[in-house]
């Protein structure tokens, strides 16, 4: 279980928060957007229904046991 802002909830929970978002972002949306667009809503529409939520976080890239520049 993962916690929230006020309760434990599963991955399927989770997984099904993050579906229905995206269906709706899109829905409402529509296609043809830059992906910067769909970020901030899902972004939204995540935090809405209560869980935590971390955009473009920093993640290294390692290549042949060699870290790269570049990656998030």
């Amino acid at each position: 279980m993962l916690s929230t802002n006020s309760h434990n909830i599963s991955e399927n929970e989770i997984s099904k928060i993050v579906y229905e978002s995206g269906f709706l972002v899109h829905k409402s949306l529509g296609p043809g957007l830059l992906e910067s667009a769909y970020e901030e809503c899902m972004f939204y529409e995540i935090k809405k229904q209560g869980l935590f939520v971390e955009k473009q976080k920093p993640m290294p890239l390692f290549y042949d046991e060699i870290k790269m520049d570049v990656g998030y």
